[in-house]
């Protein structure tokens, strides 16, 4: 959803997009297990584990899938701004 909005893209071709910057095919773009195995590898936080554990990493996470996926998170840049970074 984050590249529908920030680069206006349909969301088949933002599918397109994730799966090529994360270095899968579509199958294993909506296969749950698969993408467990990548965003902990990617370290991209993990959505199935609680808040406090240390497998969620959070706004380093955020930080990540911006860099990562080249788009800008508003939660991120304001971090970004109060840190004076």
């Amino acid at each position: 959803m984050r590249l529908q909005l920030a680069k206006k893209m349909k969301i088949n071709e933002a599918k397109a997009y994730v799966a090529e910057k994360l270095n899968v095919t579509l199958e294993e773009l909506c296969d749950v297990v698969t993408m467990s195995e990548v965003r902990e590898d990617l370290g991209l936080g993990l959505a199935h584990v609680e808040p406090c554990a240390e497998a969620n990493a959070g706004m380093e996470a955020k930080f990540k899938i911006a860099k990562l996926l080249g788009i800008q998170i508003n939660s991120v840049e304001k971090f970004k701004e109060r840190a004076g970074i």
